[in-house]
């Protein structure tokens, strides 16, 4: 029974309880599944509206991970180099490059060259750093920062207050009440101008390659925006030369040799006279001066007879680089950056720069040529890879400023011109709201703006009397400073004022037989030599009524017309003409402008372009800065530095037709 129980219990009960088990136990979990996968759906759904919440992304985050991703890679890269061997970058380079050649400084330091003469660097206009003496609140806590050099961090932070502390004061030149800016002094002052962009560190570096330092190293830094004259009337700066040149002279007992580039040219000419004259307008170290003192002066890039350059930069505050901007963003340069009328600040600022008048073109229409005739006319602008069988239009470079490419080109006898000279200024703008951006065009008024695009054409004699018509303030100052005539008789007192002295059509080189000069820079680029101008008519006050009219073109790669710019050889800044003229025909042999026949060499150095980029700005560029690592002309210097003459470095080194352009100027000699 009760087996049969168990076994009924079991068969029935526990069988049925058995099969019902299994079907009550399967079914009751595939109940909760069924129940499970809607909470499933409705968390994943949940889950990924949160995702998409995070997931949202703002510009600020964009940012941040772009700045967090490239500081990182920064910092990697950077341990990276400092772990890896000192030779390595070199071994790289020359797996790419070849075997890179020695410097010149090790190369000829191999050679048994050692430092002898002493080296005077007289660097040249915007090159040297300039420093916060005393300003007004606005440039609180910059005292003896430079505000001009290294970053030019204060021009992005505080533009307006910038611009007011590197203007001068408009009537005297000299500082406006309340401010104090004093050039860098030492090596430093213009190694580099801004990070990374070398003036004179790679020439400072290869001299001390033969064993120069500071002691027979000495940078003559000036403030470059202040007449020569007043440069030593307010820093004494022209004395501190003259006593670290005697200096240098006395403890090595030899001759300096003295480096001038670019406006330092101009500012060393000034400074062989001022040297010899006597008290109070001069040194008073009288006329054998620079002969006891001074072995050479290699000039590089001197722009002895001045710059068209720089008639564009006055009269519209611009030149091509300025031009092609506005073309390719138009309007961009007239409208505020940073807070300002950029080109009209620039304008205000750069007129009160005298030492920008020391550049203006010299000799007139003699040197730079009539309204249908110029020295360097039938040159081609064609580059040596370009071959071509077109001619292109003959160009007047004569004519500096033309309004309108048709009148360019046209024949003096068909241009009828209405003189400006006499024209009514004063019909001024009705609205004197940016008076901050003052400038001498919003005096001029329309009729007197009219009355220069009225003229049509200007040679360089007209350029000076637009520059007097236009900005009579800046002209009243720059006559008083300097002169940019011929002179007739160099016996003639007058030119014993300090006005004539940078002027080497106005003045003598010094009485020093033994001394030689080289004329040293860079050909093959396109200089600026002439501009077609437009006029701009506008109702608003201060605005500029002049640009370069860049729509103005030769029609052809060979044409020397191109973007409102007439080019010539040149080293991008200087044309050839105004670098060599003077070594080429005015100073060569015994001349009135050399009585004493003080020797002239010409080294030109043709323009090439890097090869790599590893190469950086290039150990061959002809370019007007880019020059001073070019290494062909530091081997010249170190040389002569070494104790070399002009004949042992080979002479004259000519590519352009310089001494063929000199040939056709008529000057008496």
């Amino acid at each position: 029974m009760t087996r049969r129980r168990r076994g009924g219990g079991g068969g029935g009960g526990g069988g049925g309880g058995d099969s019902r088990k299994p079907t009550d136990s399967c079914h009751q979990p595939h109940k909760t599944d069924e129940k499970e996968p809607d909470n499933d759906i409705s968390n994943d759904h949940n889950v990924k509206k949160a995702k998409k919440k995070k997931k949202k992304w703002r510009c600020i985050d964009s940012c941040c991970w772009m700045i967090g991703s490239i500081c990182s890679i920064w910092w990697f890269l950077l341990f990276l180099y400092n772990a890896m061997p000192a030779s390595f970058p070199h071994y790289v380079t020359t797996a790419i490059t070849g075997k890179i050649p020695d410097s010149p400084g090790v190369k000829l330091h191999k050679q048994g060259l050692k430092a002898k003469h002493p080296v005077v660097f007289v660097p040249g206009i915007v090159t040297g750093g300039l420093e916060l003496w005393e300003g007004h609140p606005c440039m609180d806590g910059l005292f003896r920062k430079r505000l001009w050099g290294g970053t030019f961090g204060e021009l992005y932070k505080r533009p307006l207050c910038w611009v007011e502390h590197m203007s001068l004061d408009n009537e005297t030149g000299l500082d406006p009440p309340g401010i104090r800016i004093r050039p860098v002094s030492g090596l430093v002052a213009a190694d580099y101008v801004t990070a990374g962009y070398f003036v004179w560190a790679v020439l400072i570096a290869n001299l001390a390659s033969i064993g120069y330092e500071e002691k027979n190293m000495y940078m003559a830094a000036y403030d470059w925006r202040i007449s020569f004259q007043n440069t030593e009337i307010r820093d004494q700066t022209l004395s501190r030369m003259k006593s670290n040149i005697e200096l240098m002279v006395a403890t090595s007992g030899e001759k300096v040799v003295v480096i001038p580039h670019s406006m330092g040219a101009l500012y060393f000419l000034h400074f062989m006279k001022w040297v010899e004259a006597p008290p109070p307008l001069g040194g008073g170290g009288g006329s054998d001066w620079c002969a006891k003192h001074i072995k050479a002066v290699m000039n590089i890039g001197g722009p002895f007879l001045g710059l068209p350059k720089i008639v564009a930069s006055l009269f519209s505050s611009e030149g091509k680089d300025i031009a092609v901007a506005r073309m390719v963003a138009p309007g961009f340069l007239d409208k505020d950056i940073f807070g300002l009328q950029t080109l009209q600040h620039a304008m205000r600022m750069m007129r009160s720069w005298d030492a920008t008048m020391s550049m203006l073109p010299k000799g007139g229409d003699t040197f730079w040529g009539t309204l249908d005739s110029a020295p360097e006319d039938g040159h081609e602008c064609v580059s040596i890879n370009q071959k071509t069988n077109k001619t292109s239009k003959p160009v007047n470079y004569g004519r500096m400023i033309s309004f309108g490419k048709d009148v360019a080109a046209l024949h003096s006898s068909k241009i009828n011109r209405v003189d400006f000279r006499d024209a009514v200024k004063g019909f001024s703008f009705a609205n004197t709201t940016c008076r901050d951006a003052w400038n001498e065009y919003h005096d001029m008024g329309t009729e007197g703006v009219k009355a220069v695009v009225d003229y049509k054409v200007y040679t360089v004699d007209a350029v000076l009397d637009l520059l007097q018509f236009v900005a009579p303030r800046m002209m009243k100052r720059g006559s008083a400073q300097y002169s940019y005539g011929i002179a007739d008789n160099l016996d003639d007192k007058k030119y014993e004022h300090f006005k004539y002295w940078s002027n080497p059509l106005e003045t003598r080189l010094p009485n020093a037989p033994d001394m030689e000069i080289f004329s040293m820079y860079g050909v093959g680029l396109a200089t600026e030599r002439a501009y077609i101008y437009k006029y701009i008519p506008a109702a608003e006050c201060c605005y500029i009524p002049f640009q370069i009219d860049t729509s103005a073109d030769g029609g052809t790669e060979q044409s020397c017309l191109k973007n409102g710019v007439f080019s010539v050889d040149g080293d991008e800044t200087v044309p050839t003409l105004s670098a060599g003229f003077m070594s080429a025909k005015g100073w060569r042999g015994k001349t009135r402008f050399n009585p004493s026949g003080i020797k002239q060499y010409i080294r030109e150095y043709n323009h090439a372009p890097p090869v790599t980029l590893l190469e950086g700005r290039g150990t061959q560029s002809g370019a007007h800065v880019d020059i001073m690592g070019n290494f062909a002309l530091i081997e010249d210097i170190i040389r002569v530095a070494a104790g070399s003459n002009g004949t042992d470095i080979g002479g004259d080194q000519v590519y352009s037709n310089i001494f063929k352009w000199s040939e056709k100027i008529n000057l008496q000699l």
